[in-house]
This record gives structure tokens, C-alpha cells and sequence, in this order.
């Protein structure tokens, strides 16, 4: 059974940091593609970067580009996105999802993804 517990989520004033973990298990983490996504209120879940299994590219999305990065550690069975410079707009729950078989064109489409954690909050003050 696939599980995956994400972690690092809080209350954080504009400018500052947060580093958001997700640890997969249930799964064989190496052959996976994980990805991060996000849902602000009143908004659509929206992707805000991946880590490809197959090529090793992490797209990410322009709103976030130059202040968060996404990395795995394949050891720990962990996807972790540090995100630098947060703002207020940064405000969302934060979903970690897994994939064991996406083609390139479905990184960033939550439909490529059929395992999802169940989200960690992290609200931004001004």
C-alpha cells in the first residue's frame, strides 16, 4: 500500500523559509516520479514542481521558479521542496504525489499522479 506522509508545514513571515518533506512507502521510491502541488482557498490544486524518474528533470512552475528547488532522496524515501522568499500568495495547503508510470507532457497535470498525500498547511503572514 502506497503511502505518502508529508511534513514541515507551519506559519512563516514573508521573506522567510520552509523546507516541505513527503516520505513514500509502499513503494519502490527510485522508479517513482514525485511531484509537488498545491491548493490556495477558493483555488483550483495547482502543480508547483516535479522530479522526473526517468529523465531526472524537475520542472517547476514559473510563479515559484528561482525560489523553490525540488529534490529526492532516494535513502530516505524522500521528495523534499525547499521554498526561499515566501509571500503571502505562497498561503495553500501543499499536496506531495507519486507516479509510477508519466510521460513528460503529464508532469505538471494532477491527472499523472495516482498517489497523493493528504496535504500539509503553510500560511505566510505579510
Amino acid at each position: 500500500q502506497v503511502q505518502l506522509v508529508e511534513s514541515g508545514g507551519g506559519l512563516v513571515q514573508a521573506g522567510g523559509s520552509l523546507r516541505l518533506s513527503c516520505v513514500a512507502s509502499g513503494v519502490t521510491f527510485t522508479r517513482y516520479t514525485m511531484a509537488w502541488f498545491r491548493q490556495a482557498p477558493g483555488k483550483e490544486r495547482e502543480f508547483v514542481a516535479a522530479v522526473s524518474q526517468r529523465t531526472g528533470m524537475t520542472p517547476i512552475a514559473n510563479s515559484v521558479k528561482g525560489r523553490f528547488t525540488i529534490s529526492k532522496d532516494n535513502a530516505k524515501n524522500t521528495v523534499i521542496l525547499q521554498r526561499n522568499d515566501l509571500k503571502p500568495e505562497d498561503t495553500a495547503v501543499y499536496y506531495c504525489a507519486a507516479s509510477a508510470k508519466i510521460i513528460a507532457s503529464q508532469l505538471r497535470a494532477e491527472s499523472g499522479y495516482g498517489y497523493w498525500g493528504q496535504g500539509t498547511q503553510v500560511t505566510v503572514s505579510s
